[in-house]
Parts: structure tokens; C-alpha cells; sequence
């Protein structure tokens, strides 16, 4: 092979420029699916990926919604293995860590979300697994060692996919056993003492089967240095009990098996495991009230302080810089978190048509206990246990008819699941206790069908429906304890206490595509969502029983409603020059009803209630292009616009609407991201890659109060507003290093390089607490060496 160098004066101001790479088109690799995984000739232009977002295989510029996709060589090259590592890997689309832990997410699609992770809670946005639904924000966060691609479609999928997939999903692709002998083995070192092991290995077919093993092991040093109260004043303050938080401590693996029993038939089974023992993130105290306002218990100048302040100063402890330091007293300290969960897929190839059947259990066990006042103070300190397990069935029939100009997706669907948690809370020193346990279970059921049909050979015509009907219950238990009082309960409902809550539901598509010519693709789609009401199961609001609310709770009596949203899209999806350019774009109108908000209660114990407060309008733009002018060299770039507004907001029945006044969380105006992949030199030897990722977010609220306040000592939403960031991330790469019979890599990295420290998150306690507020920050900037070998 002859040696080459590569690079220019044109290629170092690219890099420049445009250091960063949003996630959202294929790169020099070959298309990522299996059904078209054979390797393609490089020619300079864009490669195809292929995605199952409608569950048929096809090419991701031909599915008429809005869809980005990662390939395997973007997700390798960005060590990408959780969907928290994905940033802004989509417009319109912001994936969070959730205030105070590290393996519940919190990802916003076009201005939708659910702020609080509680178990009993449902997400806006779906997350699948090879398939199979995973239904909780908790224990959302895990690693899969051997990615295909990801898949992250925006927008209403309820026809498809069914409830709570309200903004849109995610899908997450594991690559299958080849039956080819292979594998590859991983190590990488980093500050904060930061290591990571990751191997894979396909084993060689044997009979009718095939097998491959991954899995990934990996550990760090904490980012926040805990040592003793700095601060004699705080009589009270209790020793810590551990030196630092924010560390890492996870194991992950994966087994698949592939049997072929004969030429039409292939039964996939996966059983995947991840374990995190760890610490949280740290709850940086960011905010006190200091208006004299009584409620100001932490404000020296207030009445109340000589009562509640000067045996809990607070005030002493806050901070709105970032700090990488800190003195809690949370004894014991911890999250943990196991997921597993069997797959079983059986495809049966019926000439034309497809017949598919997935079968999955998932099981969690995630419990946490954290210190939430951000000093080593005993002002508020909680813990969760929670036990979650669900099975589902699905079956899925799809082909093709008439000559290929219909084509057909029939399926049915089962889902049942139960999700229990322990909550007890300690504020003041034990002053205050609180027994809070809750739990539920689901059980649905869903029919769905979607059918494709060329009109002509530019024109298609795409139209779904999808019913959905479910049945939850709820169990709530709240007891509570003052110093030296025997213990009252509050709330005691058992399973079967109050009515279950019964929903249903019919979300129709309707899409149309036209393509004219010259590699450009027009459509307009309209779609319903549907997003699952139920039980507010952390509630804290006692009433007298009557016979319409025996149980004394009056939302536990009356569940909040379904969130429905009718959505308009328009987009166009082109490969330009040569098939060296590639543009789309997308332009979209929602119109909400029954929308859920969660609202926190800071009045006795910690709890926070959904209500469906709001009717909305959300609209936005969304722009993706790629441009690959020569096979060494990959632009891409996103940009996003958002414009959200509150029709009707009535906090309360009856009450005023405020929707003049009311933030939207989660929903930054922009998001934009930028980037390069640019193959530097290539010889005999190797290559060399230089790889940047750029991924903005402007600034945005992070929970729906309100933005003018008369009382400065109300809760107001702008103390809980993120200013936005911007994360910069390189990395180098020698890759394809002849050593022996393996290929080798080394990467020399970097994430954070500019050292973003805005907060991106927060959890507000409000008034009654004297506006204790939280914060939580990004990682700091983090940088190592991996070192990998293929075989």
C-alpha cells in the first residue's frame, strides 16, 4: 500500500470552525444494519444507514419523519456505550443525568419531558432495547458494550410504538452474533484515576448456533472532595462520612444467542446485566432565600431565623460557582442500581411477508441515599428503595403487496409490569420523619397497524392507527413522626384502596411523501400521542375522608389524565452534489392538551404531584446537514429552534390561569451542534483521525413556576434556570496498526475541554424551606488514553 499524507490548509480551518460532530448521519463506515451489513466501496460520498424505526428495515433518508442516527464506527469512535454520553446528539433533543443521581435520565424531545423520576411515573419519551420497551427513568442509565446504532426519532410515535412515547423514542440497537470467529479487547486510563475494561467475543458458529459475549467493567475516583465542616458556628454539624462523591463504579455484560434453525427461521435471545455501587452526584447547596421574609428560616435578617438558622446556618454553605469541594454529613452515602433482562425474538420468513415475536422480562433493584442540603448539616436527608419488574409480548407481522406498492406493519402488544418504592426522609436533625412508601402496577394492551401505498412511483400515501387500553392501581402509605411524638399516619391506601384508573386511547397517523426527483424527499405528516395519566403515589395532601375520597387523599382519588398531543410536520430530506452533501430539515406545530407538570411540595414531607395544569403550543424548526467532499474528510452540523407557549395553565380546579406567567421546563430556545472528522494521515502504518464534537444548548428553565413573582421569597422560576452550555470534546485516534495478526487503536481523548461549569439541574425545595435550592454540574474536564486491539 502506498504511503500517503493527507491534509490541507482547507481541512485545518474545517476542524476549526466546526469542532464537533452532531451525531446524526452516517460516517465512513458500511450501513449499520444487518441487513445490509456488507461492506461498500468508499467513493468519497455519504454511506447509507439503515434503521427499523418503522419496524422494516430501510434507509434512514427514506423514512418520512423526523430521525437521526448514529452508525457503529460514530458510537466506537466516541466511546459512546449509555444514552447519557449521546449529548446533543439530535435537534430539539437534550438527555440529562436526573437532579442528584447518575443512572436515572431525564431526555427532553421538542420541549417535552418528565421532571420527576419517580417509578410510579411515566416518561415522555420511549426507550427501547433491541425492541423491548425499558419504562422507567430509573435504572435508565446503563452500558451496552457492542452497539449496531441509535436511532432517535422526534415527534409523536404512538401509532407504532403506543403510550408514552408522547415526544418521540430512542432505540438502541445491539450488533448480533456474526458466527464468524472475532472479538475486540479495550483498556483505558484517565484522570481521577479513571479505568475502563471492555472486551467482545463472537464466537464461531456452531450447528445452528451462534453466540457472542461483551461487556465492559469500569471505575473512578470521585469528582467532589468531601472533608469536614469549615464552619464552627454550625454546632450541629454531623462528621462526613466519606471523602469524596460523584465517583464511578459500574459493571455491565451481555450474552446473545442466535439459533437458525432452518433458512427462514431465527430465534435471537439476549440476557444483559449492568450494576452500578457508587456515589450520587453532589448536591451543590446553591440558594438560600435572603429577602426577611419569615419564611426565610436560613436568612439572619428574617424573625424566624433565631429559631430555625442559628441551630441550622445554611447561609454559611451556599454557592453559586462550581465548586470541587464540599462538607455533607449523609451517613450512609450511596446509589445503586442493577438491571437485567431476558429477550427473546423469533423472526419467521414468510415469503412476502415477516412474522416477528419479541418476548422480553425485565427486572430493577435501585435504591439511593443522598444527602439533599449540600452541607454537613442534618437538614434534609432521603433515601429510595425501588423494585420494579415487566414483561411484555409482542407480535408483528409485516411484507409487502401489490407488486411492492403496499407495505404493511400489523401487530399486538402486552404489557404488564409493578413498581414499588421505599421513601423515608429525615429533616432536621430527626425534628421531622417520614415514612413514604408507594407503588403501582400497570397492565396494557395494544392493537396497531400501518400501511404504505405507491400511488405512483413519487407519490406515497402512509396511514396508522393504534389503540391502546391500560389499567393502573396504586398503594400509598405516608406515617409521620415528630421529635419525641408517637408516630401518626397520614396516608394509609392499599392496593385495590381507591378505583383503578382506566384509560384509553386511539393514535392515528397520517403521512404524505413525495419524491420529485434529484435525490429530494418532501412530506407532511400529522400524528397523535399519547402519554399515560395515573396515580400521584408521593402525594402529601390530607383531607377529611368523604364517600366520594375515602382513602383522605383527594389525588390519590382522583388521578390525573392522560397528555395528549396532535402534531404537524413538514420536512424535506435531500443528498446533494454528487451525494456529497446531505440536508434535511423539519419544521413542526404541537398542540397539547391535559399537559402534565410535575409540581414539587416542599410542605411536610419531600413529595411532588402531577397535574394536568396546562394546554400548549409548541413549534419549532430543525436542521441537519453532512457534508463528506472527500472520503477523508466528514462535516456535520444541527441546528434547532424551539418556541414554546402555554395556551390555558390552571395550577388548581378553578383557579386563575396563569399561562402569561409559567416557565417551560427543559426547553431550551436553541440547540445547536457542530463538528469535524477529519483522517489526518494515512500509510502502510495506519491512520490517524482527529475527531471534535461541539454541542450547544441555550439557556432554559427546569421547572414550570412562575417567572414574575411579587414576593421575592416565592418559588420563582428563574432561580432555577440554567444559563445553557456549551461541551467540547476531542479525540485523536491511530487506528488500523498492524501488530502481529490483530489491528490495534490508540486514542488520546478529551471531554469538557473548555471546562463548562454552568448547572444544568436543579431540585428546589421552595418557600416553606426557606428556598433551599440545589444544584448539579456537568462533569468537570476529563482526559485519558484507550487502548484497543481487534481480532
Amino acid at each position: 500500500m502506498r504511503n500517503r499524507v493527507q491534509y490541507s490548509t482547507a481541512s485545518l480551518f474545517a476542524l476549526i470552525a466546526a469542532l464537533g460532530a452532531p451525531p446524526a448521519f452516517a460516517q465512513d463506515a458500511a450501513p449499520a444494519a444487518e441487513e445490509t451489513a456488507a461492506p461498500q466501496e468508499d467513493t468519497g460520498g455519504i454511506s447509507d444507514i439503515v434503521v427499523t424505526a418503522q419496524k422494516r428495515a430501510e434507509n434512514v433518508q427514506d423514512v418520512p419523519i423526523a430521525i437521526s442516527a448514529v452508525d457503529e464506527a460514530y458510537l466506537k469512535s466516541r466511546d459512546i456505550s449509555s444514552i447519557d454520553r449521546l449529548g446533543s446528539v439530535a435537534p430539539n433533543v437534550k438527555i440529562e443525568r436526573a437532579p442528584s443521581n447518575k443512572t436515572i435520565s431525564q431526555i427532553s424531545i421538542r420541549g417535552s419531558v418528565t421532571i420527576n423520576p419517580a417509578i410510579t411515573w411515566e416518561p415522555a419519551v420511549g426507550l427501547y432495547l433491541d425492541g423491548v420497551y425499558i419504562a422507567k427513568a430509573q435504572g435508565s442509565i446503563f452500558d451496552v458494550a457492542d452497539l449496531e446504532r441509535v436511532e432517535v426519532l422526534r415527534g409523536p410515535q404512538g401509532t407504532l410504538y403506543g403510550r408514552n412515547t408522547l415526544a418521540g423514542a430512542v432505540n438502541l440497537i445491539t450488533k448480533k452474533p456474526s458466527g464468524e470467529l472475532g472479538g475486540s479487547v479495550e483498556a483505558t486510563y484517565g484522570n481521577f484515576d479513571y479505568w475502563k475494561l471492555k472486551g467482545v467475543v463472537d464466537l464461531p458458529k456452531f450447528g445452528i448456533f451462534s453466540v457472542k459475549l461483551s461487556g465492559q467493567i469500569q471505575k473512578r475516583d470521585g469528582f467532589i472532595d468531601i472533608g469536614p465542616n469549615p464552619y464552627p458556628q454550625a454546632f450541629l454539624a454531623r462528621p462526613n462520612s466519606v471523602d469524596e462523591t460523584n465517583d464511578i463504579d459500574g459493571k455491565s455484560g451481555m450474552i446473545q444467542v442466535r439459533a437458525e434453525p432452518s433458512d427462514t427461521l431465527t430465534f435471537d435471545y439476549m440476557f444483559d446485566y449492568t450494576r452500578y455501587n457508587q456515589r450520587p452526584d453532589f448536591a451543590q447547596l446553591y440558594h438560600v432565600n435572603r429577602n426577611g421574609d419569615p419564611r426565610d428560616i436560613f436568612d439572619p435578617n428574617s424573625p424566624s431565623y433565631p429559631f430555625v438558622g442559628q441551630f441550622f446556618p445554611l447561609n454559611l454553605y451556599d454557592r453559586t460557582e462550581r465548586q470541587s469541594s464540599g462538607s455533607i454529613d449523609a451517613d450512609p452515602l450511596y446509589e445503586k442500581s442493577k438491571t437485567w433482562g431476558h429477550a427473546l425474538t423469533a423472526t419467521l420468513e414468510l415469503g412476502d411477508a415477516t412474522l416477528k415475536s419479541i418476548t422480553a422480562y425485565r427486572k430493577l433493584r435501585w435504591s439511593d441515599s443522598i444527602d439533599l442540603d449540600g452541607s454537613p448539616l442534618p437538614v434534609a436527608m432521603t433515601a429510595r428503595d425501588s423494585r420494579y419488574h415487566a414483561f411484555s409480548q409482542e407480535l408483528q407481522l409485516s411484507g409487502t403487496t401489490l407488486d411492492d406498492r403496499l407495505k404493511y406493519v400489523v401487530g399486538a402488544y402486552y404489557f404488564k409490569d409493578k413498581a414499588e418504592t421505599d421513601n423515608p426522609q429525615n429533616f432536621f436533625g430527626g425534628a421531622q420523619t417520614f415514612v413514604s412508601n408507594y407503588g403501582s402496577h400497570t397492565e396494557a394492551y395494544a392493537a396497531y397497524g400501518q400501511v404504505d401505498f405507491s400511488v405512483t412511483d413519487s407519490l406515497t400515501l402512509v396511514g396508522g392507527l393504534r389503540y391502546n387500553h391500560e389499567k393502573k392501581d396504586v398503594m400509598r402509605l405516608l406515617q409521620f413522626t415528630a421529635a419525641g411524638q408517637p408516630q401518626i399516619t397520614l396516608i394509609d391506601v392499599p392496593y385495590g384502596g381507591v378505583p383503578d384508573a382506566t384509560y384509553n386511547d386511539l393514535s392515528p397517523s397520517f403521512t404524505v411523501r413525495y419524491e420529485p426527483g434529484g435525490n429530494v424527499d418532501l412530506y407532511a405528516r400529522y400524528a397523535k400521542g399519547f402519554k399515560s395519566g395515573g396515580f400521584n403515589g408521593e402525594t402529601n395532601v390530607v383531607v377529611l375522608p368523604t364517600p366520594d375520597c375515602p382513602s383522605g387523599a383527594p389525588e390519590l382519588c382522583e388521578p390525573y389524565r392522560p397528555e395528549k398531543v396532535d402534531s404537524y410536520e413538514v420536512g424535506v430530506k435531500t443528498r446533494l452534489l454528487d451525494n456529497t452533501l446531505q440536508l434535511n430539515a423539519a419544521a413542526f406545530w404541537d398542540e397539547h392538551k391535559d399537559m402534565q407538570l410535575a409540581v414539587f411540595l416542599g410542605t411536610g414531607s419531600a413529595a411532588s404531584i402531577v397535574r394536568n395544569a396546562a394546554g400548549a403550543r409548541i413549534r419549532g424548526l430543525e436542521l441537519e446537514a453532512i457534508a463528506r467532499p472527500v472520503d477523508w474528510l466528514t462535516v456535520n452540523t444541527s441546528f434547532a429552534l424551539l418556541d414554546t407557549k402555554y395556551k390555558k395553565f390552571v395550577e388548581v380546579p378553578g383557579g386563575p390561569d396563569v399561562s402569561d406567567n409559567r416557565a417551560f421546563p427543559h426547553a431550551p430556545k436553541y440547540t445547536a451542534s457542530a463538528g469535524v472528522d477529519w483522517r489526518v494521515v494515512e500509510g502502510d502504518w495506519g491512520r490517524f483521525n482527529l475527531i471534535g464534537d461541539l454541542n450547544f444548548v441555550s439557556s432554559y428553565y427546569t421547572f414550570p413556576y412562575a417567572l414574575r413573582v411579587d414576593n421575592p421569597s416565592d418559588q420563582n422560576a428563574r432561580n432555577t434556570r440554567s444559563p445553557g452550555r456549551t461541551i467540547v470534546n476531542l479525540r485523536g485516534t491511530f487506528a488500523d496498526l498492524p501488530i502481529g495478526n490483530v489491528n490495534a487503536e490508540l486514542s488520546l481523548w478529551v471531554r469538557n475541554l473548555t471546562k463548562e461549569k454552568a448547572p444544568q439541574n436543579f431540585i428546589d425545595f421552595g418557600p416553606s424551606f426557606g428556598g433551599l435550592t440545589v444544584g448539579y454540574f456537568p462533569d468537570p474536564r476529563t482526559y485519558g488514553v484507550t487502548l484497543g486491539m481487534r481480532f
